[in-house]
């Protein structure tokens, strides 16, 4: 275990500095142990006293050191009395070593002649240099990035071992230099935003050095942005407290002016302070999509709109909405005009289809999440409320000049956050509704083409050549199609790509009522017309595949899903899709991916019900339903060798795929969990519900991984209600499961305690064994988070058994491990480092990687307890780094919480106050409250330790809300942490 003994700075791995030239060039390093190359061959430096005198000649970078000097370096003020000649002993020995012309000796002393960029030392000077130079110019990310570099170059403490006096001296300016940078760099760290990330190393840092207030200043700045304003005051307090206690002196004037901005909530903190040096060019975002070639006719919607756009210079923001029908060209119109506008926005464009035409319009806040990054905003800095982004949004867009083209809107109240709110920002909005109540907006209302455009677009498309020798045929598609311009791209690319076709051809096709719809003219069902013409040129077997694909709820299919829902080779189903996609009825997502355009989805099911039988739209659904099953399943039990789940879930008529490994399993899964789960949602029909229930159950990996809870839980929720209103007992109970799972996640232990209580009950009735089991599992882990330890060693003991009775291994352990944990709160230590053991042993027998990590999870958690630090932490970091493979966030962060116990108890807490901080940042969004209470209290445990009082109040009363509002028993021992300043 390492001593407690301050933070280490991560850098890489340390190597000899590099220079041009030959192969065989000599290169030395100081920031760690004295050594020499030549070439790739560590050199042999000689005993520590040699080391000391190359050590003095290489600190003199090439100036002449005389005798005296180095006996002075060597001895100080008590040389022996064979001085000189032990120097000129060691003197020789380097110069074979190192060559004549590389040690020389001239007037009396040595010196050492070698390039500036052979040694660490002058390099990482001049990268410094560099850095400051950068700095100066406003270039903060690669002054940043170049302090990286210079940090890089050591390799712990530098001239690591080396005697005398002079190299004790030296060592301390180069440690001191060292933490200088640092400063420096974590200084830059907060300049770029990246205040939250620095905080856990400002805490070990100021732990290590408690009186260097710059430290102490840099890490108040870093709460503060980090909206912990209590625990910055804090550190405020405990600073003065500590300098006045060790050194009867006041805080330096800047740290004093620093507590005061805080107190005011100063709003000029919150961001990096404006230096006199120009500023880094931000990021400057072109999210544009390509205007298309042959733009054709608009020129009076084109120049009432850059009109507009380009009042945007002057004192009001302009804001311009586009409505129409669908397909009448709103975002050709939109795209045209803001890439003709971008000389009037130099900071940038940005971009979104906001979806309104689907079921599931795109949510402002997940958009502004998407403009900040595109802004320059560091994830880590980007707030989780509506409200605050759109303010990070607007103050972000303050001074700048940008376009933003909100694309395919729904209604006014989805746009509204996504406006900028200052002048010299514009906003170009389209809709198929017109935006009446939205305030100030300029409302254009795009109407089809006229029969000139029209055509004019038409022969641009197919050629004037075609379209000259049949002006009167192409002047009939045209009116067929509506002028609508989307129904004319389609129409005329079609006949651009078919040679052997003539204009009359398809004008006689059109000409026929029957295909076209009589909505043409009427809403937005007039899309469906310039659809028909596409979907009334395909091949059957294509027609079917584009009916039947659009049924599916994802956002996208895999090439393997499509396969199955049309029960074709995998190939064969390729060259549909690539067919469909050359109609642009369906778009490639990615190589193998597939989705729809939202209105031809609807129009894709709207055929499907008109020509497909009613049986050939379910069973499509059913196999679709069935392949995620099969390989989800699959994907279970790669994960957990030995569950019983292959035995008890519903039989599938159709095949999954299979993985030659979990890793390549799990990449399946978490790529196709949008898709899983929403087919889990709109799997109602008979039959259907147990399959899509068990679907549930395969992919509970889901709703640890902190990407897909809140979507897992929202489907096990409709699959509890429809298996209730169906009156299926048993899918209603396993429905329960994966819900108690999902809220176990989320730290909601009182709903999850009602569902396994319902689900046990059910499972009894109905002699389901899954829920059987892990009913009581899951009960014996609430009870335990809810300290009733007799009740949940009694669960678990119960869900032992019913494991045991089923032959399902894993479960046994899962148990085992979990009862474990009760006996280790019961103070029962020898016989939970058993039980864990046991667990451990079981999984490692059957090969259980992922679930493997949770027993020595537990094994670490006990042998805490029991005092043996060494082992728990090797037994946690196993964990952890299985977790991390296996992106499992919850069990991630929860693992680096122990790991933080493990530190405070073995005394180490300014390691255990970094975990603590990386578990905090590591379970933001996912483990609910009471976990968060958890890791705070732990981390004013550390912040105690490290003298930082305040901050550990600060966590303590954060807790103590937590657990107040949870009703937890954990109330009371978090009270008498605060007992010393909590009213009587």
């Amino acid at each position: 275990m390492d001593r407690d003994s301050g933070p280490r700075v991560r850098v890489p791995e340390q190597r000899a500095p590099e220079k041009p030239g030959t192969a065989d060039a000599l290169r030395f390093t100081v920031l760690g142990p004295v050594r020499a190359w030549r070439g790739s061959e560590l050199l042999s430096s000689g005993s520590p006293q040699q080391r000391a005198l190359l050590t003095a000649l290489l600190l003199r970078e090439g100036r002449t050191a005389t005798a005296g000097e180095l006996i002075d370096a060597f001895w100080g003020e008590d040389p022996p009395s064979q001085a000189l000649a032990t120097i000129r002993t060691y003197a020789s020995r380097l110069r074979k070593i190192l060559g004549q012309d590389t040690l020389v000796s001239e007037s009396g002393g040595y010196a050492i002649r070698i390039d500036r960029g052979a040694l660490d030392l002058t390099l990482a000077q001049d990268l410094s240099a560099e850095a400051e130079k950068a700095r100066a110019a406003g270039d903060r990310c690669q002054a940043r990035t170049l302090i990286n570099k210079v940090l890089g170059l050591w390799d712990g403490e530098a001239l690591a071992s080396v005697p005398g006096p002079y190299a004790d001296n030296q060592r301390t300016r180069l440690e001191e230099w060292r933490l200088q940078l640092t400063e420096t760099r974590l200084d830059l760290d907060l300049e770029v935003g990246c205040h939250a990330e620095a905080v856990s190393e400002l805490t070990a840092l100021t732990a290590a050095h408690p009186l260097r207030e710059r430290l102490r200043e840099l890490l108040m700045v870093a709460l503060y942005r980090s909206g912990r304003q209590a625990e910055a005051l804090a550190v405020y307090a405990d600073t003065r407290r500590l300098l006045a206690e060790e050194l009867g002196v006041d805080p330096r004037p800047e740290l004093a002016q620093l507590q005061q901005r805080i107190l005011r909530a100063d709003d000029e903190l919150a961001r990096p302070a404006d230096e006199p040096a120009p500023a880094p060019a931000p990021l400057k975002p072109a999210q544009l999509p390509a205007t298309v070639p042959d733009f054709t006719g608009r020129s009076a919607f084109v120049a009432e709109l850059s009109g507009r756009l380009a009042t945007a210079e002057g004192s009001v923001m302009a804001v311009s909405a586009v409505a129409g029908i669908g397909g009448v060209g709103k975002t050709t119109l939109a795209v045209h005009v803001a890439h003709q506008a971008r000389k009037h926005f130099p900071d940038g464009q940005l971009y979104v289809d906001l979806q309104g035409a689907g079921a599931r319009a795109a949510e402002p806040e997940t958009v502004l999440g998407s403009f900040l990054r595109a802004l320059g905003t560091a994830d880590s800095a980007i707030p989780d409320t509506l409200d605050e982004r759109a303010a990070l949004y607007r103050s972000t867009l303050d001074g700048r000049r940008i376009l933003i083209l909100l694309d395919n809107a729904h209604d006014a109240a989805q746009i509204r956050p996504l406006l900028p709110g200052t002048p010299g920002c514009a906003a170009l909005v389209t809709s198929r509704v017109r935006m009446v109540d939205l305030a100030g907006a300029h409302l254009v209302d795009l109407d089809v083409m006229s029969p000139e455009e029209a055509l004019q677009l038409f022969t641009r498309i197919v050629g004037s050549e075609r379209v000259g020798s049949e002006r009167e045929a192409a002047l009939d598609v045209v009116a067929a199609c509506g002028f609508l311009p989307l129904a004319i791209r389609i129409a005329a690319s079609r006949l651009a790509a078919r040679r052997t076709w003539t204009v009359s051809v398809l004008a006689a096709k059109l000409a026929d009522e029957r295909r076209r719809l009589d909505e043409l003219q009427a809403g937005d069902l007039a899309v469906k017309a310039t659809f028909e013409l596409g979907y009334g040129q395909l091949e059957p077997a294509q027609a079917r595949a584009f009916c039947l694909l659009g049924l599916a709820d994802g956002p996208d299919i895999s090439l393997a899903a499509a396969a199955a829902l049309l029960n074709l080779d995998p190939h064969v189903a390729e060259d549909l899709m690539e067919a469909l996609v050359d109609t642009s009825l369906v778009e490639s997502a990615a190589p193998g991916r597939y989705r729809y355009h939202d209105l031809v989805r609807l129009y894709a099911r709207a055929c499907a019900e008109r020509d497909e039988r009613a049986a050939e739209r379910e069973s499509a659904l059913s196999r679709l339903l069935d392949f995620y099953l099969a390989t989800a399943a699959g994907v279970y039990a790669l994960e957990r060798p030995g569950d019983r789940l292959a035995d008890h879930r519903e039989p599938t008529q159709y095949s999954g795929l299979t993985f030659a490994d979990r890793h390549s399993a799990q990449d399946w899964l978490y790529t196709e969990a949008n898709s899983l789960l929403a087919c889990v949602r709109q799997s109602s029909g008979p039959g259907a519900v147990r399959r899509a229930v068990d679907l549930l159950w395969a992919t509970k990996d889901l709703a640890e991984s902190g990407a897909n809870s809140k979507q897992y839980e929202a489907a096990a929720i409709t699959m509890r209600d429809l298996a209730r209103s169906s009156d299926d007992a048993r899918a209603e109970g396993r429905a329960l499961i994966t819900l108690t799972n999902a809220r176990l996640v989320a730290g909601r232990f009182d709903q999850a305690e009602r569902d396994a209580q319902r689900a046990m009950r059910l499972a009894r009735a109905v002699d389901d064994p899954l829920p059987s089991c892990w009913a009581p599992n899951d009960l014996g882990i609430i009870a335990l988070y809810q300290n009733r330890h007799a009740e949940g060693e009694a669960y678990l003991e119960q869900a032992i058994a019913n494991f045991r009775a089923d032959g399902n291994r894993p479960g046994e352990a899962s148990a085992l491990c979990n009862l474990s944990r009760i006996h280790l709160a019961m103070g029962n230590t020898t016989s939970a480092v058993s039980l864990a053991q046991q667990g451990i042993d079981i999984y490692d027998e059957l090969g259980h990687a992922l679930r493997g990590a949770n027993g020595r999870y537990a094994l670490g958690l006990a042998l805490t307890q029991s005092g043996r630090f060494a082992d728990a932490t090797e037994q946690l970091h196993n964990a952890l780094a299985v977790f991390r493979d296996s992106r499992q966030r919850l069990w991630e962060g929860m693992a680096t919480f122990r790991l933080a116990e493990v530190d405070l108890a073995a005394g180490l807490p300014a390691q255990a106050a970094t975990k603590a901080e990386q578990a905090l940042a590591v379970l933001r969004g996912i483990g609910g409250e009471w976990r968060r209470g958890n890791v705070l209290t732990v981390l004013g445990q550390a912040l105690k330790d490290i003298g930082q009082p305040g901050r550990a109040q600060v966590c303590w009363r954060e807790a103590l809300d937590i657990y107040e509002a949870l009703g937890s028993a954990e109330v009371e021992a978090v009270r008498k942490l605060l007992a010393p300043t909590l009213p009587a």
